[in-house]
C-alpha cells in the first residue's frame, strides 16, 4: 500500500482484490469506520452497515480519548488501544502521534511489561509472527506466510530478559509489538514494512510452564548447538524471504546478547538495541547534561549499577566518543566503572564474562555501591541493572557533595525496578540533580522551580536509525551511525528544555528529531559506502517523503 498523506487518494479504480461490505470494515489496515463517506459507503457496499453520521477523523480522535480517559487500569488501556489498533489502524497511529506523553507510556514502557506478564491472559487476536522450536527446517516457509512482502525491519526477542522482569518465553511478543508501533508513530516507518517476531525456544520460568493459559511453547529452553542452529536458520531466511531486512535484537539475555551481535554485525543489517540504542540515547543525555555543567566529556567519571548489555553499550559509547575527542583508548576506558551483584567490577575477579574485561580496572575490591560512589568520586551514576531503589538517599547526597550538578540517570524499567524516582533524585540533591529516568515521571515541584524529568528512552533512537537504514537501503548497521543518532539527539534539545531540567525534547517533537536522526544515519551510511542507492541531492525530502501519516486515504476519488 502506497505511503499515506492528507489529502491523497487510491490512484485509478479500485483493483479487484480490494475489499467490500463487512470484510473492508474487518481490515485494520483500509478500515476508517464511521469516517466513510457516503459516496464510499455506497460504492463500497458499506450503506446500513455505519451510522448514518460521517465522522471526521478528529471526531474519532475524541471518542477514542473520551473512553480512554474514563478507564483507570494501565492494563487494562493498553488492551483498549491494541484492540483499537485491530480495527482502525490510521485512528490508532493518530491518537498515539497527537498525544505521546500519555500514549507512549501505555503502548510501552511501563505498560507493556505488565502487559507480557499477563499476555496468555489478555490475548485477544493474532499480531506479528511466531517462529518457534518445533519450525526447525521450515522457518523460510513460516517467513512466507507474513502476507505483506515489503517488510523492511523486524523486531525479534526469544523472550529470556525482558526489560528487568526475566524470563518471560514467548509471553515476551508484547515488546516486538510496541517497537514497531514506536517506530510508526515516532519515525513514520509505516505500518506494512514492520515485522514483530517472537523466537521461541522455550521458556524457564515454571510459572508460565505451569499456567494453562500460557500462549509460548511448554519445554526448557534450547542452548548451545541447537539454538544457534535455529537461530543461523531464522537470519538466513530473514535475508532470503525479505532481502536486506534490517534485524533488531531485543530483549536477549547476555550471554546471547553479546554473541549474536558480534557473529551478525557484518553479515546483515542488524542491530541490538539493549545494547546500542541504550548507549546512544545515555550519550544523548551526558550531552545535554554537559551543556548544563560546561564541563567536557573527557572530564568525566561514570559509574554504573549493573554491567550488562545497557552498561557495556553505553560505556563503549562514550570510550569512543572520548577518542574522537582526543582521548587515549585505554585513558577513555578507565573513565568507566561497573558494579555489578558482586560488587566493582575489578581486574582481580574470577570468572569475568568477557564483555566486562574492558572495564575491570585495577583496583580493591569493593563490595557496596555506595562505597563505590565515595571511592570512585564519579561525575554520574547510571543505573541499569533493574535493581529497585539502588540510588538512595546517601547515595544521592554523596554525588551532589562531590558535584555541583550530578548527574544521575535511573534508566531501568518498568517504574518498579527504577533505582530512584525524580522527585528523590531533586528533593534529596537539593535540586541539583540532572536527571533523566527509563520510566516516565511527572513534573515535579521543588523549592519554587518546577522540573520536568524525561526518559532516556530508547523511543528517541531507534527508529529514527531504523527509518534512516530502511531509506537508503542500508547493507550493515555500523556504531558510527549510533553515535551520529546520539548527536543529532542532544542537538535537537533546545535551551528551554535545559532551563526545566529536561535533558531530551518533548514527545510531541519527536518525529522530527527521528527525522533529524535518520538523515545523520543516512549521511554514515553513504559515507561508509553502505548505502544501496544513489545519494540523492536533497535528502532531508526523501526522507520525509518516506514517513507515513495516518490521514485516511480516499478510496473513491
Amino acid at each position: 500500500m502506497p505511503q499515506q498523506t492528507p489529502g491523497d487518494s487510491l490512484p485509478g479504480p479500485l483493483p479487484e482484490w480490494f475489499p467490500r461490505g463487512m470484510a473492508l470494515l474487518r481490515d485494520p489496515s483500509l478500515n476508517k469506520g464511521s469516517a466513510f463517506t457516503l459516496r464510499e459507503r455506497d460504492m463500497l457496499g458499506l450503506c446500513g452497515l455505519l451510522p448514518p453520521h460521517v465522522s471526521s477523523q478528529e471526531e474519532q480522535v475524541e471518542r477514542v480519548l473520551e473512553n480512554f480517559r474514563r478507564i483507570e487500569s494501565p492494563l487494562e488501556r493498553y488492551i483498549m488501544l491494541q484492540s483499537l489498533q485491530d480495527r482502525n489502524e490510521a485512528l490508532f497511529y493518530r491518537v498515539i502521534i497527537e498525544n505521546p506523553d500519555e500514549m507512549m507510556p501505555v503502548i510501552y514502557t511501563p505498560t507493556v511489561g505488565l502487559a507480557c506478564q499477563q499476555y496468555g491472559h489478555i490475548y485477544r487476536s493474532p499480531r506479528g509472527l511466531y517462529v518457534s522450536a518445533a519450525d526447525r527446517g521450515k522457518v523460510s516457509s513460516v517467513l512466507r506466510n507474513w502476507p505483506y512482502r515489503d517488510a523492511r525491519i523486524i523486531v525479534v526477542t526469544d523472550g529470556e530478559r525482558i526489560l528487568g522482569l526475566g524470563d518471560l518465553g514467548a509471553s515476551g511478543m508484547g515488546i516486538p509489538i510496541g517497537k514497531l508501533s514506536l517506530y510508526t508513530s515516532c519515525a513514520g516507518v509505516h505500518p506494512r514494512r514492520s515485522l514483530p517476531v517472537m523466537f521461541d525456544v522455550g521458556t524457564n520460568n515454571e510459572s508460565l510452564l505451569e499456567d494453562p493459559l500460557y500462549l509460548g511453547l511448554r519445554q526448557r529452553r534450547l542452548t548451545g548447538v541447537e539454538y544457534d542452529e535455529l537461530m543461523a536458520e531464522f537470519l538466513e531466511a530473514t535475508q532470503e524471504v525479505f532481502p536486506g531486512i534490517v534485524v533488531q535484537f531485543e530483549d536477549f539475555a547476555n550471554h546471547n546478547a553479546f554473541r549474536l551481535l558480534h557473529e551478525y554485525r557484518d553479515r546483515i543489517p542488524c542491530f541490538n538495541d539493549d545494547i546500542q540504542g541504550t548507549a546512544a540515547v545515555t550519550m544523548a543525555g551526558v550531552l545535554s547534561a554537559l551543556r548544563v555543567t560546561g564541563g567536557a566529556l573527557r572530564d568525566q567519571s561514570f559509574l554504573f549499577l549493573g554491567a550488562g548489555e545497557a552498561a557495556t553499550g553505553i560505556a563503549d559509547l562514550l570510550t569512543a566518543a572520548m577518542v574522537e575527542d582526543g582521548m587515549d583508548e585505554v585513558a577513555a576506558r578507565q573513565r568507566c566503572w561497573m558494579v555489578d551483584s558482586r560488587g566493582l567490577v575489578v581486574r582481580s575477579r574470577m570468572a569475568l564474562a568477557e564483555h566486562k574485561r574492558p572495564y575491570a580496572h585495577e583496583h580493591p575490591q569493593v563490595q557496596d555501591f555506595h562505597d563505590a560512589v565515595e571511592i570512585l568520586r564519579p561525575t554520574a551514576i547510571i543505573g541499569v541493572g533493574a535493581v529497585a531503589n539502588a540510588f538512595t538517599r546517601e547515595v544521592v547526597e554523596m554525588m551532589t557533595r562531590l558535584n555541583e550538578r550530578p548527574i544521575i540517570f535511573a534508566l531501568s524499567n518498568p517504574t518498579s525496578k527504577s533505582e530512584c524516582t525524580a522527585e528523590q533524585a531533586y528533593a534529596w540533591s537539593g535540586g541539583k540533580a540532572l536527571f533523566a529516568s527509563g520510566s516516565p515521571f511527572d513534573p515535579v515541584e521543588f523549592d519554587g522551580q518546577r522540573f520536568v524529568p524525561r526518559q532516556g528512552n530508547n523511543s528517541y533512537i531507534f527508529p529514527g536509525v531504523g527509518l534512516g537504514a530502511v531509506t537508503v537501503q542500508a547493507s550493515r548497521i555500523t556504531d558510527s551511525m549510533f553515535m551520529a543518532a546520539a548527536r543529532a539527539l542532544a542537538e535537537s534539545v533546545e535551551q528551554a528544555d535545559l532551563e526545566q531540567g529536561s535533558l531530551y525534547p518533548s514527545l510531541l517533537r519527536v518525529r522530527d528529531v527521528s527525522l533529524r536522526i535518520a538523515v545523520a544515519v543516512a549521511r554514515v551510511a553513504f559515507a561508509e559506502d553502505l548505502a544501496g542507492i544513489p545519494e540523492p541531492a536533497d535528502l532531508d525530502a526523501v526522507m520525509r517523503d518516506q514517513m507515513y501519516d495516518p490521514a485516511y486515504v480516499s478510496y473513491v476519488g
